[in-house]
Protein backbone atom coordinates (compact mmCIF):
# COMPACT_ATOMS: atom_id res chain seq x y z
CA UNK A 1 0.00 0.00 0.00
CA UNK A 2 1.46 3.28 -0.58
CA UNK A 3 1.93 6.05 1.63
CA UNK A 4 -0.77 8.45 0.29
CA UNK A 5 -3.16 5.43 0.96
CA UNK A 6 -1.81 5.12 4.62
CA UNK A 7 -2.55 8.72 5.40
CA UNK A 8 -6.02 8.75 3.98
CA UNK A 9 -9.68 7.18 5.41
CA UNK A 10 -11.37 4.78 4.22
CA UNK A 11 -13.97 4.94 7.30
CA UNK A 12 -14.48 7.67 9.68
CA UNK A 13 -17.08 6.51 12.86
CA UNK A 14 -18.16 9.59 15.50
CA UNK A 15 -20.15 9.47 18.46
CA UNK A 16 -22.40 7.03 17.07
CA UNK A 17 -25.17 6.03 18.94
CA UNK A 18 -28.33 3.52 18.21
CA UNK A 19 -31.44 3.49 20.32
CA UNK A 20 -34.27 1.83 21.62
CA UNK A 21 -37.53 3.69 19.22
CA UNK A 22 -39.53 5.82 21.51
CA UNK A 23 -38.36 5.39 24.73
CA UNK A 24 -34.59 6.76 23.52
CA UNK A 25 -32.72 4.00 25.15
CA UNK A 26 -29.41 3.25 24.06
CA UNK A 27 -28.53 0.25 22.95
CA UNK A 28 -24.79 1.61 21.57
CA UNK A 29 -23.30 4.66 22.44
CA UNK A 30 -20.03 6.89 21.60
CA UNK A 31 -18.53 4.44 19.25
CA UNK A 32 -15.93 6.37 17.51
CA UNK A 33 -13.05 5.24 15.58
CA UNK A 34 -11.56 5.66 12.18
CA UNK A 35 -9.65 2.74 9.72
CA UNK A 36 -7.34 3.26 6.63
CA UNK A 37 -7.78 1.56 3.47
CA UNK A 38 -6.87 -2.25 3.90
CA UNK A 39 -7.13 -2.34 7.47
CA UNK A 40 -9.35 -4.72 9.27
CA UNK A 41 -10.87 -3.64 12.81
CA UNK A 42 -11.74 -7.00 14.85
CA UNK A 43 -14.83 -6.14 16.56
CA UNK A 44 -15.32 -8.40 19.99
CA UNK A 45 -17.38 -8.66 22.85
CA UNK A 46 -19.73 -11.01 24.80
CA UNK A 47 -23.12 -11.93 23.21
CA UNK A 48 -25.54 -8.64 23.59
CA UNK A 49 -22.29 -6.25 23.83
CA UNK A 50 -23.68 -4.39 20.64
CA UNK A 51 -20.80 -5.54 18.35
CA UNK A 52 -23.93 -6.45 15.26
CA UNK A 53 -25.83 -3.24 16.23
CA UNK A 54 -22.89 -1.36 16.01
CA UNK A 55 -21.97 -3.65 12.55
CA UNK A 56 -25.71 -3.09 11.11
CA UNK A 57 -24.81 0.78 11.67
CA UNK A 58 -21.80 1.67 9.92
CA UNK A 59 -24.63 0.49 6.72
CA UNK A 60 -27.32 2.86 8.22
CA UNK A 61 -29.29 0.26 8.63
CA UNK A 62 -30.51 -1.27 12.78
CA UNK A 63 -32.72 -4.02 13.37
CA UNK A 64 -36.36 -3.69 14.36
CA UNK A 65 -37.60 -1.66 17.33
CA UNK A 66 -34.41 0.28 17.10
CA UNK A 67 -33.00 3.82 15.67
CA UNK A 68 -30.02 5.46 15.00
CA UNK A 69 -30.31 8.07 17.10
CA UNK A 70 -26.82 10.40 16.47
CA UNK A 71 -23.19 10.37 15.09
CA UNK A 72 -21.23 10.14 11.89
CA UNK A 73 -20.92 7.09 9.58
CA UNK A 74 -17.97 9.06 6.98
CA UNK A 75 -17.30 7.42 3.79
CA UNK A 76 -15.75 9.11 0.68
CA UNK A 77 -16.77 12.51 2.34
CA UNK A 78 -20.33 11.64 2.47
CA UNK A 79 -22.24 10.51 6.02
CA UNK A 80 -24.22 7.53 5.10
CA UNK A 81 -26.68 8.76 8.44
CA UNK A 82 -27.94 11.55 6.10
CA UNK A 83 -28.71 10.04 3.16
CA UNK A 84 -32.55 8.96 2.17
CA UNK A 85 -33.63 5.85 2.67
CA UNK A 86 -34.60 5.51 -0.96
CA UNK A 87 -31.11 5.95 -1.86
CA UNK A 88 -29.15 3.99 0.38
CA UNK A 89 -29.20 0.25 -1.35
CA UNK A 90 -27.33 1.75 -4.11
CA UNK A 91 -25.35 3.94 -2.40
CA UNK A 92 -24.36 0.62 -0.15
CA UNK A 93 -23.31 -1.02 -3.55
CA UNK A 94 -20.06 1.33 -4.04
CA UNK A 95 -19.46 2.00 -0.59
CA UNK A 96 -20.02 -0.48 2.23
CA UNK A 97 -21.25 -4.01 2.34
CA UNK A 98 -22.26 -7.07 4.83
CA UNK A 99 -21.33 -10.37 5.04
CA UNK A 100 -24.17 -11.75 7.73
CA UNK A 101 -23.26 -14.40 10.18
CA UNK A 102 -25.87 -17.11 8.71
CA UNK A 103 -25.16 -16.93 4.81
CA UNK A 104 -27.68 -20.16 4.97
CA UNK A 105 -30.33 -17.98 5.56
CA UNK A 106 -28.92 -14.69 3.76
CA UNK A 107 -28.40 -16.20 -0.01
CA UNK A 108 -32.43 -16.65 -1.52
CA UNK A 109 -32.99 -20.14 -1.95
CA UNK A 110 -34.76 -20.03 -4.90
CA UNK A 111 -32.40 -18.15 -6.89
CA UNK A 112 -29.18 -19.56 -8.42
CA UNK A 113 -25.81 -18.12 -7.34
CA UNK A 114 -25.27 -16.70 -10.59
CA UNK A 115 -28.57 -14.24 -10.30
CA UNK A 116 -27.35 -13.36 -6.61
CA UNK A 117 -24.26 -12.76 -7.59
CA UNK A 118 -25.02 -10.24 -11.00
CA UNK A 119 -26.94 -8.57 -8.15
CA UNK A 120 -24.32 -7.06 -6.69
CA UNK A 121 -23.08 -5.23 -9.84
CA UNK A 122 -24.33 -1.42 -11.07
CA UNK A 123 -25.67 -3.40 -14.68
CA UNK A 124 -26.49 -7.01 -13.55
CA UNK A 125 -27.64 -7.79 -17.18
CA UNK A 126 -24.32 -7.08 -18.98
CA UNK A 127 -22.71 -9.32 -16.17
CA UNK A 128 -21.38 -12.11 -18.27
CA UNK A 129 -20.21 -15.64 -16.47
CA UNK A 130 -16.46 -14.96 -16.99
CA UNK A 131 -16.78 -12.17 -14.52
CA UNK A 132 -18.40 -13.78 -11.66
CA UNK A 133 -16.73 -17.35 -12.58
CA UNK A 134 -13.16 -15.41 -11.53
CA UNK A 135 -15.05 -13.55 -8.77
CA UNK A 136 -15.59 -16.89 -7.71
CA UNK A 137 -12.11 -18.03 -7.86
CA UNK A 138 -10.94 -15.00 -5.92
CA UNK A 139 -12.86 -16.78 -2.94
CA UNK A 140 -10.95 -20.12 -3.77
CA UNK A 141 -14.07 -21.67 -4.80
CA UNK A 142 -13.60 -23.93 -7.95
CA UNK A 143 -14.17 -21.47 -11.48
CA UNK A 144 -17.05 -23.73 -12.84
CA UNK A 145 -19.93 -22.90 -15.02
CA UNK A 146 -21.79 -25.64 -13.06
CA UNK A 147 -21.58 -23.95 -9.28
CA UNK A 148 -23.17 -20.70 -11.20
CA UNK A 149 -26.12 -22.63 -12.14
CA UNK A 150 -26.76 -24.05 -8.46
CA UNK A 151 -28.79 -23.72 -5.79
CA UNK A 152 -27.60 -21.79 -2.25
CA UNK A 153 -29.13 -25.71 -0.64
CA UNK A 154 -26.64 -27.67 -3.27
CA UNK A 155 -23.64 -25.83 -1.93
CA UNK A 156 -21.38 -26.55 1.56
CA UNK A 157 -21.66 -24.84 4.16
CA UNK A 158 -18.56 -23.23 3.61
CA UNK A 159 -19.39 -22.65 0.04
CA UNK A 160 -22.22 -20.83 0.85
CA UNK A 161 -19.93 -18.70 3.40
CA UNK A 162 -17.61 -17.97 0.30
CA UNK A 163 -20.24 -16.80 -2.23
CA UNK A 164 -21.55 -14.43 0.25
CA UNK A 165 -17.68 -13.18 0.79
CA UNK A 166 -17.84 -13.07 -3.07
CA UNK A 167 -20.69 -10.92 -3.24
CA UNK A 168 -19.90 -8.61 -0.52
CA UNK A 169 -16.36 -8.02 -2.36
CA UNK A 170 -18.09 -7.22 -5.81
CA UNK A 171 -17.60 -3.93 -6.90
CA UNK A 172 -14.39 -3.51 -4.77
CA UNK A 173 -16.49 -1.05 -2.08
CA UNK A 174 -14.64 0.66 0.01
CA UNK A 175 -15.55 -1.01 3.73
CA UNK A 176 -17.01 -4.30 4.34
CA UNK A 177 -18.62 -5.15 7.80
CA UNK A 178 -18.47 -8.68 8.48
CA UNK A 179 -20.68 -10.46 11.18
CA UNK A 180 -19.34 -13.48 12.53
CA UNK A 181 -18.45 -14.87 8.82
CA UNK A 182 -16.68 -18.38 10.53
CA UNK A 183 -19.17 -19.57 12.59
CA UNK A 184 -19.91 -22.55 11.92
CA UNK A 185 -17.22 -23.59 9.73
CA UNK A 186 -14.60 -26.14 10.40
CA UNK A 187 -11.00 -24.94 11.17
CA UNK A 188 -9.40 -26.11 7.73
CA UNK A 189 -12.54 -24.28 5.57
CA UNK A 190 -12.30 -21.18 8.33
CA UNK A 191 -8.69 -21.17 7.37
CA UNK A 192 -9.20 -20.57 3.78
CA UNK A 193 -12.02 -17.99 4.78
CA UNK A 194 -9.60 -16.25 7.16
CA UNK A 195 -7.03 -16.13 4.22
CA UNK A 196 -9.18 -15.19 1.51
CA UNK A 197 -10.47 -11.96 3.47
CA UNK A 198 -6.91 -11.19 3.88
CA UNK A 199 -5.46 -11.16 0.45
CA UNK A 200 -8.94 -9.47 -0.73
CA UNK A 201 -8.52 -6.60 1.93
CA UNK A 202 -5.06 -5.94 0.96
CA UNK A 203 -5.32 -6.70 -2.71
CA UNK A 204 -8.35 -4.01 -3.30
CA UNK A 205 -7.38 -1.44 -0.24
CA UNK A 206 -10.96 -2.80 1.18
CA UNK A 207 -11.33 -1.80 5.12
CA UNK A 208 -13.06 -3.95 6.95
CA UNK A 209 -14.88 -4.90 10.60
CA UNK A 210 -14.82 -8.04 11.57
CA UNK A 211 -16.93 -8.73 14.33
CA UNK A 212 -16.31 -11.96 16.27
CA UNK A 213 -16.20 -13.29 19.72
CA UNK A 214 -13.10 -15.69 18.52
CA UNK A 215 -10.49 -13.65 19.81
CA UNK A 216 -7.78 -16.45 18.44
CA UNK A 217 -9.31 -16.03 14.50
CA UNK A 218 -9.32 -11.89 15.82
CA UNK A 219 -5.14 -11.83 16.87
CA UNK A 220 -4.46 -13.95 13.49
CA UNK A 221 -6.74 -11.62 11.57
CA UNK A 222 -7.23 -8.06 12.70
CA UNK A 223 -4.38 -5.14 12.77
CA UNK A 224 -6.67 -3.33 15.16
CA UNK A 225 -9.18 -4.92 18.08
CA UNK A 226 -12.06 -2.75 19.59
CA UNK A 227 -13.16 -4.75 22.80
CA UNK A 228 -17.54 -3.71 23.13
CA UNK A 229 -18.88 -4.24 26.73
CA UNK A 230 -22.66 -3.03 27.24
CA UNK A 231 -22.87 -0.77 24.19
CA UNK A 232 -19.45 1.19 24.18
CA UNK A 233 -16.19 0.46 23.26
CA UNK A 234 -14.20 -0.06 26.39
CA UNK A 235 -10.97 -0.76 24.75
CA UNK A 236 -9.51 0.17 21.30
CA UNK A 237 -5.81 -0.19 19.56
CA UNK A 238 -3.44 -2.14 17.60
CA UNK A 239 -4.22 -6.18 17.86
CA UNK A 240 -0.74 -6.98 19.74
CA UNK A 241 -1.00 -4.17 22.25
CA UNK A 242 -5.00 -4.84 22.98
CA UNK A 243 -4.63 -8.78 23.33
CA UNK A 244 -1.02 -8.98 24.63
CA UNK A 245 -1.07 -6.35 27.15
CA UNK A 246 -4.76 -5.14 27.73
CA UNK A 247 -5.41 -1.61 29.56
CA UNK A 248 -9.43 -2.38 30.67
CA UNK A 249 -10.22 -5.95 33.15
CA UNK A 250 -12.82 -7.20 31.10
CA UNK A 251 -10.58 -7.80 28.16
CA UNK A 252 -7.89 -8.88 30.33
CA UNK A 253 -11.08 -11.52 31.46
CA UNK A 254 -12.28 -12.04 28.24
CA UNK A 255 -8.45 -13.45 27.50
CA UNK A 256 -8.79 -16.28 30.18
CA UNK A 257 -11.77 -17.01 28.97
CA UNK A 258 -10.32 -17.82 25.45
CA UNK A 259 -9.06 -21.91 24.56
CA UNK A 260 -5.58 -22.38 23.14
CA UNK A 261 -5.07 -25.85 21.84
CA UNK A 262 -1.45 -25.73 23.59
CA UNK A 263 -2.77 -24.72 26.88
CA UNK A 264 -3.52 -27.08 29.21
CA UNK A 265 -4.66 -24.57 31.84
CA UNK A 266 -8.74 -24.02 32.43
CA UNK A 267 -10.75 -21.73 30.89
CA UNK A 268 -12.25 -19.11 33.01
CA UNK A 269 -15.83 -17.35 32.46
CA UNK A 270 -16.91 -13.82 34.03
CA UNK A 271 -18.97 -14.25 37.20
CA UNK A 272 -22.22 -12.39 36.71
CA UNK A 273 -23.83 -10.85 32.93
CA UNK A 274 -23.41 -7.52 31.23
CA UNK A 275 -26.39 -5.59 31.89
CA UNK A 276 -29.13 -4.86 29.15
CA UNK A 277 -29.93 -1.38 28.21
CA UNK A 278 -32.39 -0.05 30.66
CA UNK A 279 -30.67 -1.48 33.46
CA UNK A 280 -27.11 -0.34 32.81
CA UNK A 281 -25.91 1.38 35.99
CA UNK A 282 -24.35 4.57 36.72
CA UNK A 283 -20.73 5.43 35.66
CA UNK A 284 -18.96 2.25 34.45
CA UNK A 285 -20.92 -0.19 33.26
CA UNK A 286 -18.85 -3.11 34.22
CA UNK A 287 -18.14 -2.31 37.53
CA UNK A 288 -20.55 -4.66 39.22
CA UNK A 289 -18.15 -7.78 37.42
CA UNK A 290 -15.35 -5.58 37.77
CA UNK A 291 -12.66 -6.74 40.63
CA UNK A 292 -10.77 -3.34 40.71
CA UNK A 293 -14.00 -1.39 41.36
CA UNK A 294 -13.82 1.40 43.82
CA UNK A 295 -16.11 3.90 44.83
CA UNK A 296 -15.15 6.40 41.91
CA UNK A 297 -16.06 3.64 39.01
CA UNK A 298 -19.87 4.09 39.95
CA UNK A 299 -20.21 7.81 40.24
CA UNK A 300 -19.22 8.48 36.33
CA UNK A 301 -18.88 6.76 32.90
CA UNK A 302 -15.20 6.67 31.82
CA UNK A 303 -14.13 8.53 29.00
CA UNK A 304 -12.13 6.62 26.01
CA UNK A 305 -8.88 8.13 26.38
CA UNK A 306 -5.29 7.37 24.90
CA UNK A 307 -2.68 5.58 27.40
CA UNK A 308 -0.39 4.76 24.65
CA UNK A 309 -0.97 6.68 21.34
CA UNK A 310 -3.16 4.62 19.58
CA UNK A 311 -4.49 2.40 22.09
CA UNK A 312 -7.27 3.99 24.34
CA UNK A 313 -8.81 2.60 27.01
CA UNK A 314 -12.38 4.09 28.98
CA UNK A 315 -11.31 3.13 32.68
CA UNK A 316 -9.62 4.80 35.78
CA UNK A 317 -7.36 2.33 36.78
CA UNK A 318 -6.49 1.13 33.40
CA UNK A 319 -3.62 -1.43 32.99
CA UNK A 320 -3.67 -2.19 37.00
CA UNK A 321 -3.16 -6.10 37.98
CA UNK A 322 -6.27 -7.79 38.40
CA UNK A 323 -4.21 -10.99 40.55
CA UNK A 324 -5.76 -13.65 42.22
CA UNK A 325 -4.61 -17.56 41.71
CA UNK A 326 -2.65 -18.72 38.94
CA UNK A 327 -4.66 -20.54 36.47
CA UNK A 328 -5.90 -23.96 37.13
CA UNK A 329 -4.57 -26.69 35.18
CA UNK A 330 -6.22 -29.25 33.44
CA UNK A 331 -5.70 -32.71 35.14
CA UNK A 332 -4.31 -35.78 32.08
CA UNK A 333 -7.90 -36.88 30.56
CA UNK A 334 -8.37 -40.59 30.01
CA UNK A 335 -11.42 -42.13 28.14
CA UNK A 336 -13.78 -43.66 31.90
CA UNK A 337 -13.72 -47.41 31.60
CA UNK A 338 -17.01 -48.53 32.38
CA UNK A 339 -18.33 -52.17 31.97
CA UNK A 340 -21.96 -51.05 30.37
CA UNK A 341 -21.78 -47.49 28.72
CA UNK A 342 -24.88 -45.38 27.97
CA UNK A 343 -24.33 -45.54 24.17
CA UNK A 344 -22.49 -48.09 21.97
CA UNK A 345 -22.48 -47.90 18.31
CA UNK A 346 -21.09 -51.46 16.73
CA UNK A 347 -20.28 -51.40 13.10
CA UNK A 348 -23.11 -48.39 12.16
CA UNK A 349 -24.01 -47.96 8.81
CA UNK A 350 -26.13 -45.01 7.50
CA UNK A 351 -27.59 -44.15 4.00
CA UNK A 352 -29.05 -41.39 2.06
CA UNK A 353 -31.23 -43.34 -0.37
CA UNK A 354 -28.60 -45.31 -2.14
CA UNK A 355 -25.78 -43.66 -0.94
CA UNK A 356 -23.59 -44.63 2.17
CA UNK A 357 -22.89 -42.14 4.24
CA UNK A 358 -21.53 -43.66 7.42
CA UNK A 359 -19.67 -46.66 6.96
CA UNK A 360 -18.63 -49.18 9.90
CA UNK A 361 -18.65 -46.49 13.11
CA UNK A 362 -17.94 -47.90 16.39
CA UNK A 363 -16.85 -46.43 19.81
CA UNK A 364 -18.64 -45.97 23.06
CA UNK A 365 -19.92 -42.83 24.94
CA UNK A 366 -18.97 -43.67 28.64
CA UNK A 367 -21.11 -42.81 31.62
CA UNK A 368 -20.60 -39.19 33.03
CA UNK A 369 -18.25 -39.36 29.77
CA UNK A 370 -17.57 -37.09 26.89
CA UNK A 371 -16.35 -38.36 23.26
CA UNK A 372 -15.66 -34.90 21.15
CA UNK A 373 -16.81 -35.71 17.79
CA UNK A 374 -14.33 -34.01 15.35
CA UNK A 375 -13.85 -33.32 11.72
CA UNK A 376 -14.11 -31.01 8.84
CA UNK A 377 -17.39 -30.30 7.41
CA UNK A 378 -18.99 -32.59 4.89
CA UNK A 379 -17.06 -35.33 7.21
CA UNK A 380 -20.51 -37.10 8.30
CA UNK A 381 -20.67 -35.71 12.34
CA UNK A 382 -24.27 -34.15 12.02
CA UNK A 383 -25.61 -37.43 10.46
CA UNK A 384 -23.98 -39.65 12.92
CA UNK A 385 -25.39 -36.93 15.74
CA UNK A 386 -28.61 -37.15 13.89
CA UNK A 387 -29.14 -41.03 13.62
CA UNK A 388 -28.01 -41.21 17.70
CA UNK A 389 -30.55 -38.34 18.17
CA UNK A 390 -33.44 -40.59 15.93
CA UNK A 391 -33.41 -37.77 13.73
CA UNK A 392 -31.97 -40.19 10.59
CA UNK A 393 -33.44 -43.76 10.44
CA UNK A 394 -31.74 -45.28 7.57
CA UNK A 395 -29.41 -47.29 8.88
CA UNK A 396 -28.18 -50.51 9.72
CA UNK A 397 -25.64 -51.76 12.31
CA UNK A 398 -25.51 -51.76 16.23
CA UNK A 399 -26.77 -48.71 18.42
CA UNK A 400 -27.28 -49.63 22.23
CA UNK A 401 -28.55 -47.61 25.16
CA UNK A 402 -27.21 -48.70 28.29
CA UNK A 403 -27.06 -52.33 26.71
CA UNK A 404 -30.70 -52.27 25.25
CA UNK A 405 -31.08 -52.33 21.36
CA UNK A 406 -31.35 -48.40 20.56
CA UNK A 407 -34.29 -48.30 17.84
CA UNK A 408 -33.42 -46.02 14.68
CA UNK A 409 -36.01 -43.52 14.24
CA UNK A 410 -37.57 -41.01 17.11
CA UNK A 411 -41.08 -43.08 16.15
CA UNK A 412 -40.01 -46.30 17.36
CA UNK A 413 -38.79 -45.09 20.82
CA UNK A 414 -41.08 -44.13 23.49
CA UNK A 415 -41.52 -40.69 25.40
CA UNK A 416 -38.99 -41.83 28.04
CA UNK A 417 -36.59 -42.93 25.64
CA UNK A 418 -36.68 -39.78 23.79
CA UNK A 419 -36.44 -37.41 27.66
CA UNK A 420 -33.22 -39.49 27.94
CA UNK A 421 -31.66 -38.58 24.86
CA UNK A 422 -31.28 -35.11 23.89
CA UNK A 423 -30.37 -33.29 20.74
CA UNK A 424 -29.00 -29.07 20.79
CA UNK A 425 -29.11 -28.22 17.33
CA UNK A 426 -26.08 -26.10 15.87
CA UNK A 427 -28.56 -23.07 14.42
CA UNK A 428 -31.04 -21.99 17.27
CA UNK A 429 -32.17 -19.36 14.87
CA UNK A 430 -33.91 -23.02 13.24
CA UNK A 431 -34.36 -24.94 16.12
CA UNK A 432 -36.86 -22.43 17.86
CA UNK A 433 -39.96 -21.20 16.88
CA UNK A 434 -39.46 -17.77 16.00
CA UNK A 435 -43.58 -17.57 17.33
CA UNK A 436 -43.12 -18.59 20.91
CA UNK A 437 -41.41 -17.16 23.79
CA UNK A 438 -38.26 -18.40 25.24
CA UNK A 439 -40.47 -19.58 28.03
CA UNK A 440 -42.99 -21.00 25.96
CA UNK A 441 -40.54 -23.63 23.97
CA UNK A 442 -39.21 -24.38 27.13
CA UNK A 443 -42.23 -25.19 28.56
CA UNK A 444 -43.22 -27.05 25.91
CA UNK A 445 -40.06 -29.08 25.88
CA UNK A 446 -40.95 -30.07 29.49
CA UNK A 447 -44.45 -30.60 29.68
CA UNK A 448 -44.29 -33.41 27.20
CA UNK A 449 -42.51 -35.40 29.55
CA UNK A 450 -44.09 -34.31 32.75
CA UNK A 451 -47.13 -32.10 34.28
CA UNK A 452 -45.65 -29.54 36.29
CA UNK A 453 -48.10 -27.03 38.00
CA UNK A 454 -47.68 -23.59 36.45
CA UNK A 455 -45.80 -22.30 39.75
CA UNK A 456 -43.80 -24.96 39.58
CA UNK A 457 -42.98 -24.84 35.02
CA UNK A 458 -42.25 -21.36 35.96
CA UNK A 459 -39.39 -22.69 38.77
CA UNK A 460 -38.07 -24.99 36.62
CA UNK A 461 -37.69 -22.08 33.53
CA UNK A 462 -36.38 -19.50 35.51
CA UNK A 463 -33.82 -22.57 36.86
CA UNK A 464 -32.89 -23.41 33.16
CA UNK A 465 -32.29 -20.10 32.16
CA UNK A 466 -30.34 -19.63 34.79
CA UNK A 467 -28.10 -22.90 34.64
CA UNK A 468 -26.67 -21.51 31.03
CA UNK A 469 -26.44 -17.67 32.29
CA UNK A 470 -29.54 -16.13 30.88
CA UNK A 471 -31.70 -13.64 32.89
CA UNK A 472 -35.30 -14.84 33.59
CA UNK A 473 -36.60 -11.99 31.94
CA UNK A 474 -35.67 -13.69 29.12
CA UNK A 475 -38.31 -16.33 29.48
CA UNK A 476 -40.72 -13.61 28.26
CA UNK A 477 -38.96 -12.84 24.22
CA UNK A 478 -38.97 -14.08 21.64
CA UNK A 479 -35.98 -15.39 19.48
CA UNK A 480 -35.63 -12.30 17.47
CA UNK A 481 -34.97 -9.98 20.44
CA UNK A 482 -32.17 -12.11 21.75
CA UNK A 483 -28.36 -12.18 20.37
CA UNK A 484 -26.98 -15.46 18.60
CA UNK A 485 -25.14 -16.32 21.65
CA UNK A 486 -28.46 -15.57 24.04
CA UNK A 487 -30.38 -17.60 21.58
CA UNK A 488 -27.67 -20.55 21.87
CA UNK A 489 -28.14 -20.70 25.75
CA UNK A 490 -31.90 -20.55 25.36
CA UNK A 491 -31.55 -24.19 23.07
CA UNK A 492 -29.10 -25.51 25.55
CA UNK A 493 -31.51 -24.73 28.37
CA UNK A 494 -34.72 -26.09 26.56
CA UNK A 495 -32.59 -29.74 26.27
CA UNK A 496 -31.64 -29.28 29.98
CA UNK A 497 -34.80 -28.53 31.77
CA UNK A 498 -36.09 -32.35 30.83
CA UNK A 499 -32.75 -33.89 32.70
CA UNK A 500 -31.48 -35.88 29.48
CA UNK A 501 -28.95 -38.62 30.47
CA UNK A 502 -27.00 -38.37 27.34
CA UNK A 503 -26.65 -34.65 25.51
CA UNK A 504 -25.91 -34.65 21.84
CA UNK A 505 -24.18 -31.63 21.00
CA UNK A 506 -24.23 -30.56 17.78
CA UNK A 507 -21.94 -27.65 17.59
CA UNK A 508 -23.11 -25.59 20.25
CA UNK A 509 -20.62 -22.80 21.42
CA UNK A 510 -20.13 -22.03 17.50
CA UNK A 511 -22.08 -18.78 18.33
CA UNK A 512 -20.99 -18.35 22.08
CA UNK A 513 -18.38 -15.82 22.69
CA UNK A 514 -15.84 -16.55 25.14
CA UNK A 515 -16.63 -15.81 28.46
CA UNK A 516 -20.74 -17.73 27.88
CA UNK A 517 -18.43 -20.79 25.93
CA UNK A 518 -16.51 -20.86 29.18
CA UNK A 519 -19.73 -20.89 31.20
CA UNK A 520 -21.56 -23.09 29.29
CA UNK A 521 -17.92 -25.43 29.60
CA UNK A 522 -18.52 -25.47 33.06
CA UNK A 523 -21.89 -25.98 33.39
CA UNK A 524 -21.85 -29.20 30.96
CA UNK A 525 -18.88 -30.57 33.11
CA UNK A 526 -20.35 -29.96 36.28
CA UNK A 527 -23.59 -31.74 34.93
CA UNK A 528 -20.94 -34.51 33.51
CA UNK A 529 -19.63 -34.85 37.21
CA UNK A 530 -22.17 -34.49 39.18
CA UNK A 531 -25.63 -35.48 37.70
CA UNK A 532 -24.01 -38.47 35.44
CA UNK A 533 -24.95 -36.66 32.38
CA UNK A 534 -22.82 -38.52 29.06
CA UNK A 535 -22.42 -36.59 26.06
CA UNK A 536 -21.59 -36.40 22.39
CA UNK A 537 -19.89 -33.11 21.55
CA UNK A 538 -19.47 -32.61 18.49
CA UNK A 539 -17.25 -29.48 17.42
CA UNK A 540 -14.58 -27.79 15.10
CA UNK A 541 -13.20 -26.05 17.78
CA UNK A 542 -9.95 -28.01 18.56
CA UNK A 543 -8.71 -25.61 20.62
CA UNK A 544 -11.96 -26.19 23.05
CA UNK A 545 -12.28 -29.85 23.19
CA UNK A 546 -9.30 -30.43 25.63
CA UNK A 547 -11.68 -28.79 28.56
CA UNK A 548 -14.83 -30.86 27.99
CA UNK A 549 -14.45 -34.31 26.39
CA UNK A 550 -12.06 -37.20 27.85
CA UNK A 551 -11.97 -38.67 24.38
CA UNK A 552 -11.88 -37.70 20.69
CA UNK A 553 -13.14 -39.42 17.73
CA UNK A 554 -11.66 -38.02 14.21
CA UNK A 555 -13.92 -38.42 11.19
CA UNK A 556 -13.22 -37.79 7.46
CA UNK A 557 -15.82 -38.97 4.39
CA UNK A 558 -18.07 -41.22 7.29
CA UNK A 559 -15.46 -42.99 8.77
CA UNK A 560 -13.18 -42.65 11.57
CA UNK A 561 -9.79 -42.67 10.77
CA UNK A 562 -8.57 -41.96 14.57
CA UNK A 563 -10.01 -42.03 18.26
CA UNK A 564 -8.20 -42.00 21.78
CA UNK A 565 -7.89 -40.31 24.40
CA UNK A 566 -8.29 -36.33 23.82
CA UNK A 567 -4.04 -35.60 25.33
CA UNK A 568 -3.03 -38.72 22.71
CA UNK A 569 -4.85 -37.07 20.12
CA UNK A 570 -4.10 -33.50 20.06
CA UNK A 571 -0.32 -34.01 21.50
CA UNK A 572 0.07 -37.12 19.18
CA UNK A 573 -1.87 -37.32 15.96
CA UNK A 574 -1.25 -40.56 13.84
CA UNK A 575 -3.54 -39.93 10.91
CA UNK A 576 -1.93 -37.38 8.77
CA UNK A 577 -5.86 -36.20 7.95
CA UNK A 578 -5.37 -35.50 11.79
CA UNK A 579 -2.36 -33.68 11.61
CA UNK A 580 -3.13 -31.44 8.94
CA UNK A 581 -6.84 -30.92 11.12
CA UNK A 582 -4.45 -29.29 13.96
CA UNK A 583 -2.22 -27.35 11.90
CA UNK A 584 -5.10 -24.87 10.31
CA UNK A 585 -5.99 -24.42 14.30
CA UNK A 586 -6.27 -20.91 15.07
CA UNK A 587 -3.56 -20.40 18.29
CA UNK A 588 -4.29 -17.47 20.39
CA UNK A 589 -0.72 -17.00 22.46
CA UNK A 590 1.17 -17.29 19.09
CA UNK A 591 -1.18 -15.32 17.07
CA UNK A 592 -0.04 -12.35 19.61
CA UNK A 593 3.20 -13.95 20.28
Amino acid sequence: MSAAADNREALAVTGLEVAMAGVGLPVVSDASFTLKPGEILGLVGESGSGKTTLGLGLLAHHRRGLVISQGRVMIDGRDLLTIPAHDLPAIRKSLIRYVPQDSGTALNPALRIRTQLAENFDDPGKVDDDTLIALLEEVKLPGKRGLLRAYPHQLSGGQQQRVAIAMAFAGHPRVVVMDEPTTGLDVTTQAHVLQTVRQLCREHDIAAVYVSHDLAVVASLAQRVAVMYAGRIVEIGPTDQVLRRPLHPYTTALIKAVPDIDKRSRIEGIPGQAPEPGRRPPGCSYAPRCPLVIPACRAEMPALRDQIEGHAVRCIRPGESIGGAEATLLAPTAAASQPAPVLRLASLVAHYGATEILHGISFDVPERGCVALVGESGSGKTTLARTIGGLHAEVHGGMFFRGAPLPAGSRHRNAELRRRIQYVFQNPYASLNPRRSIGQSIAIALQTFESPGRTELRRRISEALEQVALPASAASRRPHELSGGQLQRAAIARALVVKPELLICDEVTSALDVSVQAVIIALLSDLQRDHGLSMLFITHNLALVRSIAQSAVVMQSGRIIEAGEIDQVLDHPQAAETKLLLADVPRFESAVA
